[in-house]
């Protein structure tokens, strides 16, 4: 965990450090979108991996469909509810 913190700190200090430079913002961002891609892949390939998720995968996406809809329209109703109350006269 104190490794996590310290590469976070010294990414600050060297973003800071390097906010003036737009190649290396663009560049960062194309990195992290593709390590991203990367990082998904190999969770794709855990969970195919894995028999027990994959013998349970209808009733896991059910239980995710249902999770993401309920995020989904909670946010939503949150948004409004702020919305009327904060920035609508």
């Amino acid at each position: 965990m104190l490794l996590v913190i310290l590469f976070l700190f010294l990414g600050i200090l060297i973003g800071s450090l390097l906010k003036s430079k737009e190649t290396v913002i663009n560049m960062t961002d194309k990195l992290i979108e593709w390590f991203i891609y990367i990082f998904l892949f190999f969770l794709g390939i855990s969970v195919g991996a894995n028999e027990e998720i994959a013998m349970n995968f209808l009733k896991l996406g059910i239980q995710a469909l249902i999770l993401t809809a309920g995020a989904i329209i909670g946010s939503v109703l949150a948004s409004y509810f702020v919305y009327k109350k904060f920035f609508k006269a």
